[in-house]
């Protein structure tokens, strides 16, 4: 690990918030995705009932 001297709290804080707002990212990306697909097949069982 590099020495970062006296900044060293603030370089990890970044480190630490930057993978955190990441993560959080990709959660609500699944998280939607999810919504979305759910969304999705809801609307395609209505359209499979309107046409048989």
């Amino acid at each position: 690990m590099p020495d970062l001297g006296k900044y060293a709290v603030e370089v990890l804080g970044s480190y630490a918030a930057s993978v955190g707002l990441i993560a959080g990212l990709v959660a609500l990306s699944f998280w939607q995705r999810a919504r979305v697909k759910r969304a999705l097949a809801e609307v395609e069982a209505r359209q499979g009932k309107m046409h048989d």
